[in-house]
């Protein structure tokens, strides 16, 4: 019987999806284990020690260095098996493969909007093609959310303020149920939708569906240029703020000598909160754009300046 027809119980849909329900049955066997000796032993005992007459006194055992250090050894290695095995698997899942491509998702009362790269909106749905890593960034517009797929193992927030990411790859052509798991509101319940795995050709396809829809990096460059921000930001570093050709990903020294790497975080702290991410040698002159540009701006930004990390690369190599 395979485990997707056990009652409540989900298919395995991703590559992670094997490991999480191993360490889930390992959990669950050594507490099963455990409750079954320990309630088993009161039960035994209860009637095998009974006092059977008002004389009947207990006999007084003394302590026994073995059996303390027997069941303090046990335990503490069944922790620690717990724990490193739970520890590998975390890390696993908080580091997505080279070369995952990302897709990113805004949570909102109460819908998933969600866009790929290449421009192709989707609002309750995801199409992913069977094979390829993804990684989701993930950003909430109003309350905290948490995108959960069952079949995947994979369950994230979307935080407001922040952004967290996800990845994950389908095994299985499908169609998968994806949930809100965090009580968001009153229609939290309605806050679900279809993950749709598909095959690499019939995904292409569907992708090449919507003809004329803009990249996410074309939409950024053009905000990038419409709230002024190349007037200051010159691709050659000669601007009154830093260049974004190859920023993303590199460490960035800030005002102070603190250090931090470009990642999304950083980019979108400094659109919104600039003073806090001023980088050393200029002037604190940038404007906030808090209020002046959505969530979804602000990850098609992202997205364009990832796409300057790509322009650098092949610019160096010719």
């Amino acid at each position: 019987m395979m485990l997707s027809d056990l009652p409540l119980f989900p298919q395995r849909a991703s590559t992670m999806a094997a490991g999480v329900d191993q360490l889930y049955f390992f959990l669950l066997a050594v507490a099963s284990f455990f409750c079954v000796l320990i309630f088993g032993l009161v039960f035994v005992f209860s009637i095998k020690y009974r006092r059977r007459s008002p004389s009947d006194r207990a006999t007084q055992i003394p302590g026994s260095l073995p059996l303390e250090l027997l069941w303090s050894v046990i335990p503490l290695g069944i922790s620690m098996v717990m724990f490193f095995w739970g520890a590998n698997l975390y890390f696993q899942h908080a580091r997505p493969p080279a070369g995952a491509q990302d897709i990113y998702v805004v949570g909102k009362q109460w819908m998933w909007k969600l866009q790929h790269p290449e421009g192709r909106r989707e609002i309750n749905e995801l199409h992913v093609p069977v094979g390829r890593p993804f990684r989701l960034v993930l950003a909430s517009e109003d309350v905290i959310h948490s995108f959960y797929v069952p079949a995947f193992r994979i369950k994230q927030d979307a935080v407001p303020g922040r952004y967290t990411t996800e990845w994950f790859e389908a095994t299985r052509p499908g169609k998968y149920h994806m949930f809100c798991s965090q009580y968001c509101g009153t229609n939290h319940a309605l806050m679900n939708g279809w993950v749709y795995v598909m095959e690499p050709v019939a995904y292409q396809r569907w992708l090449s569906g919507t003809a004329g829809e803009e990249s996410m990096p074309a939409a950024g460059e053009k905000l990038f240029q419409s709230l002024g921000c190349a007037s200051c930001h010159h691709p050659d570093g000669g601007g009154r703020g830093p260049s974004m050709l190859g920023l993303f990903g590199k460490k960035v020294l800030l005002e102070g000598g603190r250090s931090v790497v470009a990642d999304e975080s950083y980019i979108r702290e400094c659109v919104l909160n600039p003073a806090s991410q001023r980088v050393a040698g200029y002037q604190p002159i940038m404007p906030t754009f808090q209020g002046q540009i959505s969530e979804e701006g602000l990850l098609q930004i992202v997205a364009y300046i990832k796409s300057l990390k790509q322009v650098e690369r092949s610019a160096a190599s010719q």
